[in-house]
């Protein structure tokens, strides 16, 4: 499997403009832990994480160097964490050293790097342009897919990765909490749910998607609180 069968094409991006205020909005409301950041020309330049953000945020509060380190202080180093830690675009905070991939890269090559790299997610490349994110959990989803998919595991997997595509796009679906799975054209939402109006709202979400022919529910009881319902 490659990172092309695993992928998630449909990314949400933003420019290196963007204030961090509307960064810290965006990957909320949508549920996101990252968002690439493209140029004018779409090159992948950086890429915004939870990380990057909880480190501005921490940034605001550090406290003053003694006399003493600053005396071994690296100037580049500790102006680059200022820009960093007191940025108010994503061209300030992001992380530019990108882990990339090609769409044939294999999935073992994918997991191992994120774990030589000791990263969440990878962005997938071609031509130098931005195709899709691999994150680990599509390496997840990977380990329990066939090795080979047929001509009919292939239409699945499509119709899977279309309806993981439009649970993303909606923050009430808490993408972290359900995934889907397909078999003959029948979606099965599995994962964690006590809210009726959600349940009710994905059974119309996955009946949208061309291909799909019904929508079940194999979820289990999370605590609302837990949850975010009131």
């Amino acid at each position: 499997m490659q990172a092309k069968h695993l992928m998630t094409t449909d990314v949400i991006t933003v420019p290196p403009e963007a204030p961090v205020v509307a960064l810290a909005r965006l990957l909320a409301d949508r549920r996101i832990g990252a968002v690439p950041v493209l140029a004018p020309d779409g090159r992948v330049v950086g890429i915004v994480s939870e990380s990057d953000l909880l480190r501005r945020l921490a940034g605001t509060a550090e406290q003053p160097r003694g006399w003493f380190s600053q005396m071994f202080a690296s100037t580049h180093a500790d102006a680059a964490r200022f820009t960093r830690t007191h940025g108010a675009k994503a061209s300030d905070i992001m992380t530019k050293n990108l882990v990339s991939v090609t769409e044939d890269t294999p999935a073992g090559d994918i997991a191992l790097l994120m774990e030589e790299r000791r990263v969440k997610r990878v962005v997938v490349l071609r031509d130098g342009l931005l195709v899709g994110v691999v994150s680990r959990a599509d390496l997840l989803a990977a380990l329990v897919a066939p090795a080979e998919a047929t001509e009919a595991g292939a239409e699945e997997d499509t119709i899977r990765r279309a309806v993981e595509a439009a649970i993303h796009r909606e923050a009430w679906a808490r993408p972290f909490f359900i995934w889907p799975t397909v078999e003959k054209g029948v979606v099965t939402f599995h994962g964690f749910c006590d809210v009726a109006e959600v349940r009710t709202a994905l059974r119309v979400l996955a009946e949208e998607v061309p291909g799909v022919t019904e929508a079940k529910m194999a979820v289990v009881a999370l605590p609302r609180a837990l949850y975010g319902a009131e």
